[in-house]
């Protein structure tokens, strides 16, 4: 009998070991099966807003500009698409509008011009706004003749001068008279003959010489 207390002392003891392990492992909190649960996803980034559409450009004039016969202008009235349109300048200098009928354009600023609109737009809203652009100019005109690389007519949507007229044409010919240049421009007396002499402007001797509408740059 003495022979088998070793053994069911190491069984007993074996019992209680196996009962400890199983209760901790009762205690210890159920672990989820699979892969962990993912974040919850950053929130995407709000859609910017559309870019506003750029403006219907024109001709980049300066703000001398004087409107002339051919041009071609966009009136913009805000909110009023009835009296807002592209229109030319007719041979009269005038152009012509819903509403308030003719408007004498040639010869004015764009600035000059959106007053003029603005006052005879006020008997049929109470504060229009609106906008004058010139989209096309056709009636500032230079010539440039004689001894240059590209003798023509040119368009100018700002002031010019001499040395850009002779610049617009390609520059000068080798048998130019540089010292010899004339300027035929019209005026209410007739044609006027404006001598120029190109190298004492470049040496800052003489004024650069500005051109006017119509002017006729000759290179003998």
């Amino acid at each position: 009998m003495n022979l088998y207390k070793p053994i069911i002392a190491s069984v007993v003891l074996s019992l209680m070991i196996a009962g400890l392990a199983a209760a901790q492992e009762t205690k210890r909190p159920p672990t989820t099966s699979g892969p962990a649960a993912a974040a919850p996803a950053a929130p995407a980034p709000a859609a910017s807003a559309p870019a506003p559409a750029a403006p219907a450009g024109g001709v980049a004039v300066g703000p001398e500009y004087k409107i002339g016969i051919d041009d071609v202008l966009d009136i913009a009235v805000w909110n009023n698409t009835t009296v807002s349109r592209t229109v030319p300048v007719r041979p009269d200098g005038k152009i012509t509008l819903p509403l308030i009928n003719e408007v004498q354009a040639a010869g004015l600023t764009p600035t000059q011009l959106r007053a003029a609109i603005m006052a005879k737009l006020v008997e049929y809203m109470p504060t229009p706004e609106l906008s004058v652009i010139v989209r096309e100019v056709h009636s500032n005109k230079i010539s440039v003749l004689g001894e240059v690389r590209k003798a023509g007519r040119y368009e100018i949507t700002q002031r010019a001068t001499v040395l850009d007229a002779v610049a617009l044409a390609g520059g000068f010919n080798d048998w130019a008279r540089r010292t010899k240049l004339v300027i035929m421009r019209q005026d209410a007396g007739g044609t006027k003959r404006i001598p120029v002499n190109y190298n004492r402007i470049v040496a800052e001797e003489d004024e650069n010489v500005l051109l006017q509408p119509g002017d006729i740059v000759v290179v003998p």
